[in-house]
């Protein structure tokens, strides 16, 4: 019996009881048992049986149960690899919104605490003291005892740490450098994790997309954290920012915690059919017992990414630290346009990643080689940005220098689809390692990148900020186009 007969059979405003109650139970208890329900869904179904027997009301009832059973269907079948996609997104969101925040907070505590430039610099890099420090070992740690212990480790610690940054800042510099270094700590195991994960539960031929998605989190958390950090500090004051912003990774771990699983293998509540599409489509299964240094250090291709790493973050650390300031000192924007003027880039960057991501793993579907679409990606990711930038010191007016920002990180964003998902490629199994192992590069290029600005701007100008962020750009091109490759050269 369909359920529209099952609804007529019940005249709303009588008592009396449908003449055919047994077709409508047996209905019932084929939904029930037509597939395996969540225990939340079978609580409902179990009221809407009990229910259909109480007069009147059992035609409102009867009416939901045909949705009951699509409901199920759409829930069981989404897939929890990308379940696990969005966590990591959601992690990566609240990591760039914990950082970017000083970003903007450093003005209004710069003038508070009489700070010149050269210690705005200094304190800008101490997030990268201890950001360096957990880079190779975040990937020993995620490969060996896996990525979801250690992920969740990292979002608490600097979630602790940010909250805790106003008050190191009012108890002197240096305790103020030691809280920054500690929130590092935090978000450097990061990255390493996050590789380490998703080499266990995605497919090669989704590899670009889910990191992709994952990335942009980064990027949203930057438009997210400077959107509303002028907000709250003409508000509340500076300090609210940190306090709000560190108090959301308790939400975040609550859910990592009952959701997410290190490897495919270890989710008791994973599809038979998507464990198999998984496990057979994903290089890195066991978990590392021994680290082939010697051999990891001889590939070229590692060192590609090493070199390349290095080149692409100076230019995108000194946008991600410096450029409110840029804004603020140069283009004359006060506070709040500075934040609001930041967000285009980082938005835009969002967009652009997942374009990038769309567009790889569509090539690599169509036959295109990885090592080719790997090379592609990642040019565009280099001498777009390099040619916006140069234009920077030919503008005059503010608008065409925040289009120029804004398709510089624009095109940056590519890199996601080319050296950040390059590390799966050529050593799946020690993903998390080898990712610890450019990124340190990556973050040195941090420490000292967004440290000499400070520096060259006490003696030089922005256009000097820039022409060496331009130079390391067309380093890296040659470089990852000549030594680098898709396929796999660790076993």
């Amino acid at each position: 019996m369909s359920g529209r007969a099952i609804i007529s059979c019940f005249s709303p405003p009588s008592t009396t009881p449908c003449s055919a109650p047994i077709p409508v139970l047996s209905r019932r208890n084929h939904l029930l048992h037509a597939t395996p329900p969540s225990p939340h869904l079978l609580s409902r179904r179990s009221h809407l049986v009990v229910a259909g027997g109480v007069g009147g009301k059992t035609w409102a009832y009867a009416r939901d149960l045909d949705n009951v059973e699509e409901e199920a269907r759409w829930w069981q079948v989404f897939p929890k690899r990308w379940v696990i996609v969005v966590l990591c997104f959601s992690a990566f969101l609240l990591c760039n919104m914990d950082r970017v925040n000083m970003s903007i907070a450093i003005l209004p505590m710069s003038a508070e605490y009489n700070w010149n430039p050269s210690t705005v610099g200094l304190i800008q890099s101490s997030f990268f003291w201890g950001y360096l420090l957990t880079q190779i070992a975040g990937g020993i740690w995620a490969d060996t005892v896996g990525g979801k212990q250690v992920l969740g480790f990292g979002v608490v610690w600097w979630s602790v740490a940010t909250a805790l940054t106003p008050i190191a800042a009012k108890l002197g510099l240096p305790f103020l450098l030691v809280a920054r270094a500690f929130m590092g700590i935090g978000e450097g195991v990061a990255m390493p994790a996050m590789n380490n994960i998703l080499s266990k539960w995605v497919p090669v031929s989704e590899r670009s997309r889910s990191l992709a998605l994952v990335y942009s989190g980064m990027y949203l958390g930057s438009v997210t954290g400077l959107a509303f950090s002028p907000f709250l500090i003409h508000q509340f004051g500076w300090p609210s920012v940190f306090y709000s912003f560190g108090s959301l990774g308790t939400v975040w771990f609550s859910v990592w915690l009952s959701k997410a699983h290190s490897s495919p293998l270890e989710d008791p509540e994973l599809r038979p059919e998507e464990k198999k599409l998984i496990t057979t489509n994903c290089s890195s299964k066991e978990p590392v017992k021994t680290i082939p240094w010697r051999l990891i250090l001889s590939k070229p291709p590692v060192w590609a990414l090493i070199v390349s790493h290095f080149c692409h973050n100076w230019g995108t650390f000194i946008l991600l630290t410096w450029m409110p300031t840029y804004y603020n000192q140069v283009l004359k924007f006060n506070l709040t346009e500075s934040g609001l003027f930041c967000v285009l880039p980082w938005l835009i960057m969002a967009i652009s990643a997942n374009v990038g991501g769309w567009i790889a793993d569509t090539l690599v579907s169509k036959g295109v080689s990885v090592t080719r679409v790997r090379k592609i990606m990642q040019t565009i990711g280099f001498l777009g940005p390099a040619f916006f930038l140069t234009q920077l010191s030919h503008v005059n007016s503010p608008v065409m220098a925040v289009l120029c920002m804004t398709c510089s990180q624009g095109t940056d964003a590519f890199s996601q689809s080319g050296l950040y998902s390059n590390h799966q490629d050529i050593a799946p199994r020690y993903s998390g390692i080898l990712l610890g192992l450019s990124n340190t590069a990556g973050v040195l290029a941090g420490v000292f990148g967004t440290a000499a600005t400070g520096y060259i701007l006490q003696h030089g100008s922005w256009d000097d900020v820039f022409k060496v962020s331009v130079v390391l750009y067309l380093v890296g091109t040659v470089v990852f186009n000549l030594f680098s490759t898709g396929e796999k050269v660790l076993e």
